[in-house]
């Protein structure tokens, strides 16, 4: 279940009763996985047995999971669905000092697009395709069903919090939550800026040479191109990131040998173009690769 769950009777997000643990036991009832927070909408600190990631955790509170101790630890890997744990000795105190909760959206299956003001919520409505909606103290949440990796400042305003990431529960919101969009996927891709515009008029943008890998054989790099070909073909999210992606892996294998001919890349473009990639997208990212690997 998930907080879009109609069977339950929403829950305010302000917590004027003060009974933060009461609201986390109903999120973890629906599949939740919830922790506390403390003044500043930030989690509590690593217990003391923790500290500095002494249970094997890392300190910067990106933990791949749980810690083994009871206390709560490592942020967004604290929340837990166990009403056992929520309820135990060790958090009692916990939540008697909490002033709000919150739950790990990656948990749940979920992903929060966090917009923070009105020229974002306007982009938004814009872009994206519409979902289940919760206000915030300055913006909204939106909430895809699906997860991806967590990402801050994709664009002015927005956050993208879902694996690895905490938000602030503030209610169920309103409105049907609808499946996660590419376009989503793709802010988190971080793609440098060319160090020049490639002139339009080019059907590929890189002449390599026409000799011999120095470092693979001929069958290895038609295998290469091959398998490329295949993983642009067979995207089925998140098309702009894989094209880039798969660019990259070609030229840092074979973009410095002189490997590469026209040809090679007429196929990566011709299988991204299938993909709807338009030519210039396509010249773009294969600049940006040039770039990135300083080519």
């Amino acid at each position: 279940m998930t907080p879009d769950c109609k069977a339950r009777r929403p829950i305010d997000g302000s917590h004027q009763d003060g009974n933060h643990l009461r609201t986390a036991l109903q999120l973890a009832a629906a599949g939740v996985p919830v922790l506390p927070l403390r003044h500043g909408k930030v989690p509590f600190g690593n217990c003391r047995s923790c500290k500095d990631g002494a249970c094997g955790g890392r300190p910067n509170m990106k933990a791949a999971g749980p810690c083994q101790c009871p206390a709560p630890c490592h942020a967004w890997a604290a929340a837990t669905t166990d009403p056992q744990v929520l309820t135990s000795s060790v958090w009692a105190p916990v939540w008697r000092e909490a002033v709000t909760v919150a739950y790990h959206p990656g948990g749940a299956g979920l992903t929060v697009v966090d917009l923070d003001d009105a020229a974002a919520i306007e982009w938004a409505r814009e872009t994206l395709p519409a979902t289940r909606i919760v206000p915030t103290t300055r913006g909204e949440h939106w909430i895809y069903r699906g997860t991806m990796t967590s990402s801050n400042a994709v664009r002015p305003g927005v956050d993208i919090k879902s694996s690895m990431q905490y938000a602030r529960w503030l209610g169920f919101g309103t409105g049907a939550t609808t499946a996660l969009p590419d376009g989503v996927r793709a802010l988190a891709v971080k793609e440098p800026p060319p160090s020049r515009t490639a002139p339009q008029t080019l059907t590929v943008p890189l002449r390599g040479g026409q000799g011999e890998c120095r470092h693979r054989t001929p069958a290895y790099l038609e295998r290469g191109i091959a398998m490329a070909e295949q993983r642009i073909t067979e995207a089925r999210s998140a098309v702009h990131a894989t094209v880039y992606r798969t660019f990259l892996a070609v030229l840092s294998a074979h973009g410095r040998c002189g490997c590469l001919t026209d040809g090679h890349v007429a196929r990566l473009f011709t299988a991204a173009q299938a993909k709807g990639e338009t030519l210039r997208h396509c010249l773009d990212a294969w600049t940006n690769a040039l770039y990135r690997l300083g080519l």
